[in-house]
């Protein structure tokens, strides 16, 4: 069994207490975490300062340079995890032991973590919307003769991570690049990504001083978002909500992803049909930008039955195989907790749960410590249905009919939409909604990213804020 240590700014650290990581199939030991306390953390965090001055002295492009060897050590290499050693093979198969996500999802997702590793320098243009990479080393530059001058809001990030899908860890990485040390709390059953990226960096060159892997638990948590000056951190609404209003935590929560058909494309809701199984299913419906609801004008009865017909073949699957399309849940009261929930949602009048209607058997599937849950379609009567705006760890949609000149009124919070329509109105007004965080115009899925179009905010103006900067002795403009 792999033990995997605390990593403490520079130094490794073994605890009395640990965490055990079993395989969600066998239920055997797979890892022991160990866990560090919030005094712990706080002890750590009164060395940030110094930290941050030793990494903003490197200059930004020796710190790109390491990002190419971190992207190559990530995938090609055998780097340390604790107390052994793993190949990206290894380090996949351990991911998908511990969090239910089946192998193929896990390496797929993983590869989304190198892209951001082997692009940084495109990510940074995209988060800086094209500033000179000077303004990292320098904290101004000179173009046009106009100046535009930076500082950074903390000597810390701190990031609160989940379990649900290695690829989230993109949203982080380019910390360091930045020049902001960086802690980590990993999620209880994904330790192997983070842990991995911290050690790909170290090999590249970057101190590990400023690199901090600190497992806890719930009040450890809380300790990293109270007493970092900036964090991010993944949750539900209910979670998330105490930190609702606090500009120092970036919150990556329920995204309520949709699509919304204009009148002008209702009629031809087949030809998107494609677009839609991906939005909804890919990753196995677990990312905050896989669409949870389809709106239409019309034909929400077709629209409901083409997704279900499409959907309801898809099977429950060994986490091996690699033809998986849903995900395993290691916690399988979690997926009993959902089943129930939209069972009884169903209960309410004026929804149907269509692909149950098609498949002929349960979402939920047991087999000995495994559960999943199978892709449901709900046809919603109304949007005000309770299970008509719900977003679920599965491929999971409803299908409402809401008319256009109403559909923007009543859509909520919406962290990526794609609207199908070629009418320039139509277009104008979802452009100008200010409930929808991402924006796709035309057949693009929700899920599809790219990286330097942030969503849920932007790690740049997180992590620095712009100040007027008069030089007495400014050098000439460029």
């Amino acid at each position: 069994m792999i033990h995997i240590p605390a990593l403490r700014f520079g130094r490794s650290y073994t605890s009395l207490e640990k965490a055990t990581l079993v395989h969600h199939v066998t239920g055997e030991p797979v890892a022991e975490v160990s866990q560090v306390t919030g005094s712990m953390i706080a002890r750590d965090l009164s060395n940030m300062e110094r930290a941050h001055k030793e990494l903003a002295a490197i200059p930004i492009r020796d710190i790109l340079a390491m990002y190419k060897k971190a992207a190559d050590y990530f995938v090609n290499g055998t780097l340390p995890c604790g107390d052994a050693e793993l190949t990206f093979d290894d380090y996949v198969r351990n991911l998908s032991a511990t969090t239910g996500s089946p192998q193929v999802f896990c390496k797929r997702n993983a590869l989304k973590v190198h892209y951001v590793l082997e692009n940084i320098e495109e990510v940074i243009g995209g988060l800086t919307r094209g500033l000179d990479l000077e303004v990292l080393d320098k904290g101004y530059s000179i173009k046009g003769g106009r100046t535009q001058a930076f500082y950074p809001t903390t000597d810390v990030f701190g990031a609160v991570l989940p379990s649900n899908s290695p690829g989230v860890h993109s949203l982080w990485v380019p910390t360091i690049a930045f020049k902001v040390p960086l802690l980590l709390k990993p999620g209880r059953e994904e330790p192997w990504t983070p842990y991995r990226i911290l050690q790909a960096f170290i090999k590249a060159g970057v101190p590990a001083s400023v690199l901090g892997f600190l497992p806890a638990d719930h009040a450890g948590a809380g300790d990293i978002l109270r007493l970092c000056g900036r964090s991010m951190a993944f949750g539900d609404d209910r979670t998330m909500a105490p930190y609702k209003n606090d500009h120092r935590v970036e919150i990556h929560g329920t995204g309520y992803s949709k699509i919304i058909f204009g009148e002008d494309q209702a009629d031809h809701w087949e030809k998107y049909l494609d677009m839609m199984i991906e939005a909804i299913a890919a990753n196995g419906g677990r990312a905050c930008v896989n669409a949870s609801a389809v709106w239409t004008p019309r034909n929400g009865d077709a629209i409901a039955a083409g997704l279900a017909k499409r959907l309801a073949g898809v099977k429950a699957k060994p986490w091996d195989d690699p033809t998986c399309e849903v995900s395993a849940f290691a916690k399988p009261e979690v997926a009993e907790a959902i089943d129930n929930m939209i069972t009884q949602g169903l209960e309410t009048p004026g929804a149907e749960d269509v692909t149950l209607k098609l498949r002929g058997t349960p979402r939920l599937v047991k087999d000995g410590r495994c559960a999943w849950l199978l892709p449901t379609i709900v046809r919603c009567a109304t949007p005000d249905h309770p299970l008509a705006n719900k977003e679920f760890l599965f491929p999971y949609a409803s299908v409402i009919e809401c008319p256009q000149a109403d559909v923007l009124k009543r859509i909520g919070y919406t962290l990526a939409a794609t609207a199908v329509t070629d009418d320039p109105r139509f277009i104008a007004d979802v452009m100008a909604c200010p409930h929808i965080e991402r924006l796709n115009i035309g057949p693009v899925p929700t899920n599809r990213l790219t990286w330097d179009q942030p969503h849920e905010g932007n790690l740049f103006t997180h992590l620095y804020k712009q100040r007027a900067l008069q030089h007495a002795r400014q050098p000439a403009a460029v």
